[in-house]
């Protein structure tokens, strides 16, 4: 999603299908309806309103991606989607038990003390930003983008007031930063949850507005070793609940980069018996 928090919402499945379907009503498959009482999936009124109007910088306005209404609702954009999955113990759950340990594996390639300006590509639900905004130093910047306004709203909640954290609503497939522009970019659990034109745009991005000897941090996930269960148990439930994630089994990021922009190394290491990812490139 952007600004969704980039999980594979169900994964053990049961539970958060169950719970899915005592609020809303419906089962989250692709193209499902869901019971709006307004338009804008999770957007007011006024919001809406708001995303239709002309920026006042000149670009477009920023609008939610079709595939993410029609994929990811129920996970992200209904109302009641923050109350279900904002729950560290269910995101852990979700990964398997992994969460603290992707989430350590991303924030340690940004080091103890951050000092320079860093961009999060969507919000996460659970404490990955929190950690982050810890390892702030005093001249350090955070930039979190998405493209949910529930999402943004969520993430302001849980981190309250901060002059070093920006919190804007952006597409992750067209950010609004000045190439070069940031010395780090994190995008955890994003890829596997866009079409594939949508994320060869969000990996192009994410490179464009990493500085020269900067480092661009993707995890997610990833196709597990032939002797892993997971290899086989996860299958039926990504081809259900993920329509997309697939293809990170099926390539490698590194198949994505763009061609235009080139990296001077980029480095792969994968946990949980192949199962998850943690790609680190530095332009």
């Amino acid at each position: 999603m952007d600004c969704h928090a980039s999980l594979a919402m169900t994964k053990p499945g049961f539970m958060a299908r169950i719970e899915t379907e005592r609020y809303f009503g419906v089962r989250p498959t692709q193209g499902a309806i869901p019971l709006f009482t307004y338009e804008g999936h999770g957007v007011s009124p006024k919001e809406t309103a708001a995303l239709a109007k002309p920026s006042a910088s000149g670009l477009a306005p920023v609008v939610i991606p079709e595939y993410l209404q029609k994929t990811y609702w129920w996970a992200y954009l209904h109302p009641n989607a923050v109350r279900i999955f904002e729950r560290q113990w269910l995101v852990n759950l979700i990964l398997w038990g992994n969460f603290a340990r992707l989430r350590d594996a991303a924030l340690q390639e940004l080091g103890a003390v951050i000092r320079g300006k860093v961009l999060q590509v969507a919000c996460v639900y659970g404490d990955f930003t929190q950690q982050l905004l810890r390892r702030l130093g005093p001249d350090g910047q955070l930039d979190v983008v998405d493209v949910a306004p529930i999402q943004i709203r969520n993430l302001q909640s849980k981190l309250g007031h901060s002059s070093q954290v920006k919190i804007l609503q952006q597409d992750s497939s067209e950010l609004h930063f000045e190439d070069a522009s940031h010395d780090a970019v994190v995008v955890f659990f994003l890829l596997h949850e866009q079409p594939a034109e949508v994320r060869r745009k969000t990996i192009a991005e994410a490179l464009r507005v990493t500085r020269p000897g900067g480092k661009l941090i993707f995890v997610d996930y990833h196709k597990p070793l032939a002797r892993s269960p997971w290899r086989y148990l996860m299958v039926p439930i990504l081809s259900t609940l993920e329509p997309f994630a697939m293809d990170m089994w099926r390539g490698e990021i590194a198949d994505w980069l763009p061609a235009d922009l080139p990296v001077a190394e980029l480095k792969k290491q994968t946990y949980f018996g192949g199962l998850y990812q943690k790609v680190v490139i530095w332009r």
